[in-house]
């Protein structure tokens, strides 16, 4: 008699063989997908970003988690990898909570783990603000309240708030900003770089009023601040600052008026068209040094560097007045008949 139980056996030892092979048959597959994926993982994390030539833009803002960055990077245009791939690299990186807040370029060639350590390690954009010499205050806060990558703070205060603010309550603001090129990042104020530009004025006045010439008739680096801004609203060229320096130094020993237009032009403020005439001249005002003796009350616009300099190391002679050429160079006389000559010849003739 056959035994019944034997076709089950075999029935049931079919179906575990069956099962078996599809278990191995999907552990191949997934093991075959796993290593896929990991080499595709490893592919993009160093091979560049699709973000074309130009360069674009894109901002961490405080408080963004990383799936908030990566939205905002996905907006950009960059569909590269998967969000795992991007969260792993984060993680294996670990930065994925030390991402830095700011604005950030993203150029051409950037690999996803160049651009995580970018923002990791706070590498943003910096922006330049130039401050040029001989610019008056007026000036600069113009070019300030025009700069749209600063915050503006300083809209509608006075020039006396402005130094308070800057903690030096009672100090005149012109000449107290050293020109010069500035970077910041988007956010900072315009106080923040006038309070950096105002520091910078005091290193550089420290530094030139050290560096000083002996028997100078300046009693203070604020005298030399006074000078130094008129030689710069009078130099054209480079070469001549401290030639123009000697003039108005010999002037000042042998207590003769300075005489310099820039003072007469301060003076007249925004009244002044652009035509300065002989009613001007004559028209006295604290700053101007046809009518008044010595060195102005006030600088008259912000010097640079070679300025201080140039007033506090003059070039020796015995040149006691200039005339702009038209060039702007100056010729320089010892007499006043010389002079005299030489106004006939480059600005009477030029009218």
């Amino acid at each position: 008699m056959a035994n019944p139980s034997k076709p089950a056996k075999t029935v049931r030892r079919s179906k575990l063989g069956i099962t078996l092979f599809a278990f191995l048959v999907i552990g191949a597959g997934l093991a075959l997908a796993g290593r896929w994926l990991w080499q595709d993982y490893q592919r993009f994390v160093d091979a560049p970003l699709a973000i074309g030539e130009s360069e674009q833009v894109f901002e961490v803002k405080r408080g963004d988690s990383f799936r908030h960055v990566l939205r905002r990077l996905r907006s950009t245009g960059i569909e590269d990898g998967r969000d795992t791939y991007w969260e792993l690299l984060a993680w294996q990186m670990g930065v994925l909570t030390r991402l830095q807040v700011g604005e950030y370029a993203l150029s051409h060639g950037l690999s996803p783990r160049t651009l995580l350590h970018k923002l990791e390690q706070g590498k943003v954009i910096q922006y330049r603000f130039t401050i040029i010499e001989g610019w008056s205050v007026r000036d600069l806060r113009r070019a300030l309240l025009a700069n749209p990558s600063l915050s503006q703070t300083l809209a509608g205060i006075s020039n006396e708030q402005l130094m308070q603010q800057l903690g030096r309550e009672g100090v005149h603001p012109e000449g107290r900003f050293l020109p010069e090129t500035y970077q910041f990042t988007r956010g900072q104020s315009d106080l923040d770089v006038l309070r950096r530009a105002l520091l910078a004025m005091d290193a550089a006045l420290d530094s030139a009023w050290k560096a000083r010439d002996a028997d100078l008739p300046l009693k203070s680096a604020e005298d030399m601040l006074i000078l130094a801004s008129i030689i710069e609203k009078e130099t054209g060229q480079s070469g001549e600052r401290r030639e123009i320096a000697g003039v108005f130094i010999r002037r000042m020993r042998i207590g003769m008026l300075l005489q310099t237009d820039p003072t007469v032009i301060y003076g007249l403020g925004e009244s002044y068209n652009g035509n300065l005439t002989r009613v001007h001249l004559q028209t006295d005002t604290p700053w101007n040094t046809y009518t008044r003796a010595g060195l102005p009350p006030t600088p008259i616009a912000l010097p640079g560097v070679a300025a201080l300099r140039a007033a506090v190391s003059p070039a020796p002679g015995d040149t006691l007045y200039f005339v702009a050429r038209g060039d702007g160079s100056h010729q320089f006389s010892r007499s006043l008949a010389e002079h005299n000559a030489a106004v006939r010849r480059y600005q009477l003739r030029q009218r």
